[in-house]
C-alpha cells in the first residue's frame, strides 16, 4: 500500500522504496494502489468539489493577495494540522470579491469563494468573542490583585475558572475555523493579467511567427522511423528495464543532448544567468508551496513513499526554494538562474500518436530559467525570457508560433504564461517546446520570499529597526529554455535528408566535436 499523503483532496502517486540490505543500492518501484496529484500539466486547473467544510484537504492555490497553505495528512476522515501555513489576506478577497468572483470564472476553477467568505465572517465573530473573553480574564485577574474578601475572592475565582474554560473551547474552535478558512481560500487562483484572453485553449492568441515550414520534396518520417534507422534511441529495452514511456538514447543522440544542453546554458549565461544544478528530490510542502496542485484524477508526480519527498517535474521547484523563507536586500535583485535538471512526470491519461516516442516521456534533461526580481520589473521579465527562448529557437532555425495563453489554459501560479509550439513535421503539427511565466507574488507569498526596500535617508544617524523599510514580496518567472526530448524531436524531423541522413545545426556543431551530419550505421 502506498503512502496517502493528501494534497487538496487527493495524492500523489508513490514510488516504493525496496526493503534491501544496507550495503545494496535503493531501488524505486512504483506501486498500484495510489490517489492522484496532477501538478505539472500545462493545464493546471483547480479542482476544489464540493465538501464539508470541516473535513477538507489541502488546498494550496492563493490568490495573489493571499499567501500560503500548507499540506495535511487526513485520518480517519479528519484534518491533521497542516504542517506548513499562510499569511491569506482574506480582507483583500472580501474587499474584492467581485474581481475575484470574475477570475475563478474565467480560469474555469472551482474555488468556492462564498464559503471562504462565509467561514471569514465566522472566523471574525469568533475571533471578537475570543478578545472579549481574554478582556473579562485579564480584567478578573487584575482584580485579584487587591485585598479582597474572602467570599469576593471565591467568586471572582469561579468566574476566572468558567472564563477560562470558555475561552479554550472557543480558542480550539478558531484554530479550526481559520485552518479551513485557509486551506478553502487556497483554491483561489493567481490574478490574471489584464491583456490575457478570456476562454479556453482555443481562444489563445499568436504574439509571433518565426519562420516558415521546409518543403521537403520527399516523404518525411518521423522522429522515431528516423531514431531506429539512425540507431538513436532504444524504447523496447528501456519498457523492459522501466517500464513504457521511457527511453535509452544511443551514440549521436547522447551527444545531441549533452549538445543542447552545454549550448543552451552558455548562451543563457550571456544573459546573466547563473547556472545550477538542483536536487531532484525535494521535499512535498516545496512542490505545493510553487503552487504544483492537483487536478483531475491524474497524477504527474512522483513521491517517495515512507518520506515526505517527491521527484521534481521541473527544475522550477527547487530552485523557487533556494531563497525560501528569506529576506533579501534590494540590492541583490534581479536573481537570474539557469538550472540543469533530469525531470519525473508520470504523464498519467495521455496516450494516442500525438505522445508517441519521444514527446511524451516519464524522465527527462530540462534547462530552466528562473527569476526573482522587484514586483515593477516583473512584466519586463517576462519579456526577455520569452525573447531568449524566442532567440534560441531561431539560431536553431525552428519554424514555431508564440502564444498568448487563454484564461481557462493558465496554471494556478501563472498571471501571464507564453507557450511557444514548433512545427513537427513528422507528426504534423505544432508541438509545444517551451512556456514562459509570471507568477508575480504567487509563489514568494507561499515560498515567503521577500526583499526589503532600499532604505531611505535616515532623519537622525540612530540605526534601529524601526527606520527599516518594510519587507515587500518578490516576483517570481519561469521560463523552459530546452526541453531536450521535444528538441531532439524537432531537430530530426526539421533537419531530415531524403537519404535517411540528420544534419547537426550549425550552433551545436562545436558542441558535437565538429560533427556535421549524422548518417545511417554501416551493416
Amino acid at each position: 500500500m502506498g503512502l496517502q499523503c493528501y494534497f487538496g483532496g487527493t495524492t500523489i502517486q508513490t514510488l516504493k522504496l525496496a526493503a534491501i540490505p544496507a550495503s545494496s543500492r535503493f531501488i524505486l518501484k512504483p506501486i498500484s494502489k495510489t490517489l492522484v496529484l496532477n501538478s505539472f500539466s500545462r493545464h493546471n486547473y483547480v479542482n476544489c468539489p464540493q465538501r464539508n467544510p470541516f473535513k477538507l484537504l489541502v488546498r494550496a492555490l492563493s490568490a495573489t493577495a493571499v499567501q500560503t497553505a500548507p499540506i495535511t495528512e487526513r485520518l480517519d476522515n479528519e484534518v491533521v494540522k497542516p504542517q506548513w501555513k499562510a499569511a491569506i489576506d482574506f480582507k483583500w478577497i472580501r474587499d474584492n470579491k467581485d474581481a475575484v468572483a470574475l477570475n475563478i470564472k474565467n480560469r474555469n476553477s472551482n474555488a468556492n469563494l462564498e464559503l471562504v467568505l462565509e467561514l471569514y465572517e465566522k472566523m471574525l465573530a469568533v475571533q471578537k468573542e475570543v478578545e472579549r473573553l481574554r478582556a473579562e480574564r485579564n480584567a478578573v485577574a487584575n482584580k485579584m490583585k487587591g485585598k479582597l474578601e474572602i467570599s469576593e475572592r471565591q467568586k471572582l475565582i469561579e468566574e476566572g475558572k468558567n472564563l477560562k474554560e470558555g475561552l479554550a473551547t472557543l480558542e480550539e474552535d478558531l484554530v479550526k475555523l481559520t485552518d479551513e478558512l485557509q486551506l478553502e481560500a487556497q483554491c483561489i487562483p493567481n490574478l490574471t493579467h489584464p491583456l490575457v484572453p478570456i476562454g479556453g485553449e482555443d481562444s489563445s492568441t499568436v504574439r509571433k511567427m518565426a519562420g516558415t515550414p521546409r518543403d521537403f520534396g520527399f516523404l518525411v518520417k518521423d522522429h522515431l522511423q528516423l531514431g531506429k534507422e539512425l540507431d538513436l534511441f532504444d524504447f523496447d529495452a528501456a519498457a523492459e528495464v522501466s517500464g513504457s514511456k521511457f527511453y535509452y538514447l544511443k551514440n549521436e543522440a547522447v551527444m545531441l543532448e549533452m549538445a543542447l544542453v552545454n549550448w543552451t546554458l552558455s548562451e543563457v549565461m550571456k544573459k546573466g544567468f547563473t547556472p545550477l544544478t538542483t536536487p531532484e528530490l525535494v521535499r512535498s510542502s516545496v512542490v505545493e508551496k510553487c503552487g504544483f496542485q492537483p487536478r483531475g484524477d491524474n497524477t504527474q508526480v512522483y513521491s517517495i513513499e515512507g518520506s515526505d519527498q517527491c521527484l521534481i517535474g521541473t527544475a522550477e521547484i527547487p530552485v523557487g526554494g533556494i531563497h525560501m523563507d528569506a529576506i533579501l536586500a534590494e540590492t541583490q535583485l534581479p536573481l537570474k538562474y539557469v538550472a540543469f535538471s533530469h525531470c519525473f512526470r508520470t504523464e498519467a491519461g495521455a496516450a494516442g500518436t500525438a505522445t508517441r516516442g519521444l514527446y511524451r516521456v516519464h524522465q527527462f534533461s530540462k534547462v530552466e530559467m528562473f527569476v526573482l526580481c522587484r514586483p515593477e520589473e516583473s512584466e519586463s521579465y517576462h519579456e526577455e525570457l520569452i525573447k531568449i527562448e524566442e532567440d534560441l529557437f531561431s539560431a536553431l532555425g525552428l519554424h514555431y508560433k508564440t502564444l498568448d495563453m487563454a484564461s481557462g489554459d493558465l496554471g494556478a501560479p501563472a498571471y501571464r504564461k507564453f507557450d511557444v509550439e514548433a512545427w513537427m513535421p513528422g507528426l504534423g503539427r505544432y508541438g509545444e517546446i517551451s512556456s514562459a511565466s509570471n507568477c508575480i507574488d504567487y509563489q514568494s507569498r507561499r515560498l515567503g520570499i521577500r526583499y526589503r526596500p532600499s532604505e531611505p535617508t535616515p532623519a537622525s544617524p540612530r540605526k534601529d529597526k524601526g527606520s527599516l523599510a518594510p519587507t515587500q514580496f518578490v516576483h517570481t518567472l519561469n521560463a523552459t529554455a530546452c526541453a531536450v526530448p521535444r528538441m531532439i524531436v524537432c531537430l530530426l524531423e526539421n533537419y531530415q535528408q531524403e537519404d535517411g541522413s540528420v544534419i547537426i545545426p550549425g550552433p551545436l556543431r562545436a558542441f558535437m566535436g565538429g560533427l556535421e551530419l549524422i548518417t545511417p550505421k554501416s551493416t
